[in-house]
């Protein structure tokens, strides 16, 4: 047997390689600070839990459910993207589908609209989805590098005219992940005309637009005058409302983008089972005060690894979104360096930022989703090294 020759271009999944390792590690007795994979340790919330409990011993939600999702689901994404964004108008019908997480989604995005030869603008560094999925499509990843000294924002002018005419699809990811930057609406704005101009379908994962600190309310893309034109918009669950087992979200926007979708998805997929899809029309109805409850956990958290490397010499600043920190590496050391002497001397594993792309060199992210005395005994287990950034 032998595998299709595509899998030659696609390395293994950078998550799947660290669960790996970090596992081969405790089962020979090592005591492993996992600070790698941003899934939420806290249980799904109560309520959402009872929904599931009555929902599942309903016998009409046993059958194969809608491919775009129930209409009962795809109202009540339209009607959160209302209350939260104030984005009016959306047609459940053809601008709503429903997603098994995000994941899948932006993988099927690609199937759905890219071609042999064309290129997708990807950010580096970024989910590593955004690449393998542009080869699985047999495109061409073009990466828009996401510097420090430009708040890791694309520089669409270094975008080549050549490259811009044969882009297919666009991706921003804000609050981002890695590297926990936020983008504004103007910047939005810059984003959509750039698409309009050269007829790009414009994809904002938005994964962890709830996800945020301080009072900070991260927008919509599709909040920009006119983005719906050009524009879909990438929302989950998983991380708001501590469910990404339960692999459930949505995409709205642009009638086209969806339509592209669904169409890919009908076929390669059967949908949401019913009862989750219930659950996460609860999920919408939660409380900003129950919802706050689970964002204050990540932001002390958050405050715990800053204030700790702080004290350690790093170079930082508390981020106002997402479950992650991107931290520089001492001066001397490459990321993959750094990120062996933590798992070697600490036994700390946190992923190097090269992973994420050939820009996110220099740097490693450490995720906020494990308890906060380990968080407390990670900054001891570097005290007690003498790690310091100088």
């Amino acid at each position: 047997m032998q595998f299709a020759k595509r899998l030659d271009k696609i390395p293994p999944y950078l998550f799947a390689e660290i669960n790996r390792k970090g596992n081969e590690l405790v089962a020979k007795g090592v005591d492993i600070i996992n600070l790698a994979v941003g899934d939420p340790d806290k249980p799904t919330p109560t309520h959402i839990l009872q929904v599931m409990h009555e929902a599942i011993n309903d016998a009409s939600t046993h059958n194969y459910p809608p491919y775009q999702g129930t209409q009962e689901f795809r109202e009540a994404a339209a009607k959160w993207m209302e209350r939260r964004f104030g984005v009016a108008g959306l047609n459940p019908n053809t601008e709503v589908v429903s997603s098994i997480g995000s994941k899948e989604a932006i993988h099927n995005t690609f199937l759905a609209f890219v071609e042999t030869g064309d290129y997708t603008l990807i950010p580096d560094p970024g989910y590593p989805v955004y690449r393998t999925s542009t080869l699985f499509a047999g495109g061409e990843p073009f990466t828009m590098p996401l510097k420090a000294e430009n708040q890791f924002l694309p520089n669409l002018n270094a975008i080549p005219e050549e490259v811009a005419r044969k882009a297919k699809l666009l991706w921003i990811n804000y609050p981002n992940n890695p590297t926990g930057a936020l983008a504004t609406l103007e910047f939005f704005e810059e984003l959509v005309a750039f698409c309009k101009q050269y007829n790009i379908l414009l994809c904002h994962d938005n994964a962890y637009s709830e996800m945020a600190y301080d009072g900070y309310k991260p927008p919509s893309v599709l909040q920009v005058p006119g983005a719906k034109d050009v524009a879909i918009e990438f929302h989950s669950l998983s991380k708001s409302y501590n469910m990404t087992g339960w692999r459930i979200g949505f995409v709205v926007g642009n009638a086209i983008g969806i339509k592209g979708l669904v169409q890919v998805k009908s076929n390669v997929d059967s949908g949401v089972f019913k009862a989750i899809q219930a659950c996460a029309i609860a999920a919408y109805s939660t409380d900003d005060a129950e919802l706050q409850s689970v964002i204050s956990v990540y932001q002390n958290r958050r405050d715990i690894i800053v204030k700790g490397l702080q004290s350690l010499g790093w170079p930082i600043q508390p981020p106002q979104a997402t479950l992650y920190v991107w931290v520089p590496v001492p001066p001397g050391y490459t990321s993959t360096e750094f990120v062996t002497l933590l798992l070697d001397k600490c036994g700390i594993l946190v992923p190097p930022g090269n992973g994420y792309g050939a820009a996110g060199e220099g740097f490693f992210r450490i995720a906020l989703t494990i308890p906060d005395e380990r968080m407390h005994e990670a900054i001891q287990r570097l005290k007690d090294a003498n790690i310091r950034y100088s």
